[in-house]
C-alpha cells in the first residue's frame, strides 16, 4: 500500500503521531517559503500583521505539509483550492488563489471552467459570485473579457453528448434513484442531469473529463454530500483517476474545509477502495 493510504489509515483511527511525519521542521519551513513565493510572489512566515502566530501555523501546514502530500501538480492543487473556496463562497480567499492559479500556469480559460463547473453542484447564484470574483482578477491582470467560447454542443447534440459522458462515468445513470417520484418527475431530473450537467457543463473545453470529475469530487467533499461521494468515487475511477489521486485531492481540501468534512470523504474513499 502506498504511503498516502497508510497515512490516511492513521488519521482515520486517530493515531497519527509525530513519528508518522515524513518531513522535518526545517524542510517544511523551506518548502513553505518556496511554495508561497511561487504562488503569490511574496514572502511567507514574515512575523508581520495582526495575527502572526496563526499565519505561521497556517502557512507551514498548508504550503509546507499539505502541498507535499500526494502526487498532485501545483496547477492541480490551485484548481482544487479555487473550486473549494468557490463552493464555500469565501470570496476574498478565492481572489487571492485565483491570482496564484494564474501564477502557476492555470490558463484563464481553465480557471473560468473551474468556476463554471460549480454551477450544477451549488447553483447559479453562488457560481456567478465566484465568476465575478475571478473576473476581477482577470481585469487586474489585463486579460480581455469575455474569454474564448468553450461550448462543444448545440441544442440538437447536448442530449447525446451528455448521455455518452454519463454512460462512461455512470453506467445505468440515476434511474434507480429517481424512479417512483411523485408525478413521475424523476424523469425530468434524469434528463436535466444528462442534458445540462453532462451535456452542457462536462462537455465544455479547456478542462478534460478527468480534471472535471476530480474537481467535482472536491466540491462534493466540501458539501459533505455523502451519497454522491460514493457514486462519484466510481465516476472518477471510470475516467482514469486513481484512488491515490482522489485521496490527495481531498487532503488538499482539508485546510479549507476542516478535518470533519475531509475525514468523511476519506472514509468513503477507504470503504470504496476496500471493496475492490
Amino acid at each position: 500500500m502506498k504511503n498516502i493510504i497508510a497515512t490516511i489509515a492513521l488519521v482515520l483511527t486517530g493515531s497519527l503521531s509525530a513519528t508518522a511525519q515524513t518531513t522535518d521542521t526545517m524542510n517544511r519551513i523551506e518548502v513553505c517559503k518556496q511554495n508561497y513565493h511561487t504562488l503569490f510572489g511574496g514572502e511567507a512566515l514574515t512575523g508581520q500583521g495582526t495575527d502572526p502566530e496563526m499565519m505561521d501555523i497556517l502557512q507551514k501546514f498548508i504550503f509546507g505539509e499539505v502541498f507535499q502530500t500526494g502526487e498532485l501538480t501545483l496547477k492541480q492543487r490551485e484548481m482544487i483550492t479555487c473550486i473549494t473556496l468557490a463552493t464555500m463562497q469565501t470570496l476574498p480567499q478565492l481572489k487571492a488563489h485565483a491570482g496564484a492559479a494564474l501564477n502557476v500556469g492555470v490558463t484563464p480559460e481553465e480557471l473560468r471552467e473551474v468556476m463554471y463547473l460549480t454551477a450544477p453542484f451549488i447553483g447559479f447564484p453562488k457560481m456567478l459570485n465566484a465568476v465575478a470574483t475571478v473576473n476581477e482578477v482577470f481585469k487586474e491582470r489585463g486579460i480581455s473579457l469575455p474569454l474564448e467560447k468553450q461550448s462543444t454542443v448545440t441544442e440538437e447534440t447536448r442530449h447525446e453528448t451528455g448521455k455518452a459522458i454519463q454512460d462512461k462515468q455512470y453506467p445505468g445513470g440515476v434511474s434507480s434513484v429517481m424512479s417512483g417520484m411523485p408525478g413521475d418527475m424523476g424523469k425530468n431530473v434524469e434528463q436535466f442531469l444528462t442534458d445540462y450537467f453532462f451535456g452542457e457543463i462536462y462537455s465544455r473545453g479547456a478542462l478534460d473529463l478527468q480534471t472535471r470529475e476530480l474537481l467535482g469530487y472536491c466540491v462534493l467533499t466540501t458539501l459533505e454530500a455523502e451519497s454522491q461521494l460514493h457514486s462519484h468515487y466510481h465516476g472518477n475511477i471510470n475516467v482514469g483517476n486513481s484512488p491515490e489521486t482522489l485521496t490527495a485531492a481531498v487532503i488538499q481540501c482539508l485546510p479549507y474545509i476542516g478535518f470533519p468534512a475531509a475525514i468523511k470523504a476519506l472514509r468513503i474513499i477507504k470503504e470504496e477502495y476496500g471493496d475492490f
